[in-house]
């Protein structure tokens, strides 16, 4: 595999899709020098070969899929590339480097960043008026915490506005433990990068959980972290840059659920 490749694949840290995808606009990419892309099995799961050559991380780690399913759907981001390979197609690519170079090498910090969420979450923070913006998230965020007592046996206070509240510390502490719980799997670190990046594109720790285990669609997700936006849209109208954002962080969530699902 062509060394040109690694850098095109290190994580974006500024967490700004629109910049990512800007730099990438003015990176020349790389032309396509492969035919054919494989699946070999390999001794903690599944390798990805084009033409026979294994792929490798930006580290240069073999890019090893800890299920069949993930590595075909990475699989299918390489065979889906045209002319040129363009990073900004692959988001699961770009997530299973991070969990191997990254998150592998520091699960207990990346777990406890997930966790610290919960001192906070999104779904806590109502609004007190108007009142078509406060049903909207009753609707939309009731079911997030009806999961974290019923699934995690952790009840959160709720605010009105944004003066901080704190909450109980079973609770917080109960999320620390499905997080840990999920780091201590044999693919915990595909299941932490997954998590994190759910919890970083919807602000609540506790949709990003209700999603990966069940307890919400990912339509009804997706919608509970947009409440308040889409309640803004309503009334003032679609800023096409905001727009703009909001589908390249849909499809990295999509990639972040499809990761999560393909771990089975």
């Amino acid at each position: 595999m062509r060394d040109d490749l690694s850098a095109l694949f290190v994580a974006d840290e500024e967490r700004n899709p629109v910049k990512a995808a800007q730099r990438e606009m003015k990176r020349p990419l790389p032309k396509r020098f492969y035919a054919d892309v494989a699946i070999a099995e390999a001794e903690r799961g599944f390798g990805l070969a084009l033409d026979g050559k294994p792929v490798r991380t930006p580290s240069r780690a073999a890019l090893v899929l800890p299920t069949a399913t993930l590595a075909e759907a990475v699989a299918a981001e390489w065979r889906g590339q045209g002319e040129s390979i363009d990073p900004a197609t692959m988001p699961l690519t770009r997530m299973a480097n991070t969990a191997l170079d990254g998150v592998a090498a520091q699960m207990a910090a990346v777990a406890a960043e997930i966790a610290k969420f919960a001192g906070s979450d999104l779904v806590c923070y109502r609004a007190g008026e108007p009142d078509a913006l406060v049903a909207a998230q009753n609707a939309a965020w009731t079911p997030m915490l009806d999961f974290a007592e019923q699934v995690l046996g952790a009840r959160f206070h709720l605010a009105e506005g944004v003066m901080f509240v704190a909450q109980p510390e079973a609770s917080v502490a109960a999320v620390a433990q499905a997080i840990d719980g999920e780091a201590q799997r044999p693919d915990g670190a595909f299941r932490l990068t997954a998590l994190y990046e759910m919890t970083a594109l919807t602000g609540s720790v506790l949709i990003a959980l209700a999603l990966a285990r069940g307890g919400a669609k990912f339509d009804d997700a997706w919608a509970a972290a947009h409440v308040d936006e889409d309640h803004q849209m309503r009334l003032w109208g679609a800023d096409e840059e905001a727009l703009a954002r909001r589908a390249l962080r849909l499809r990295d969530m999509r990639a972040a659920y499809e990761m999560y699902a393909a771990l089975g």
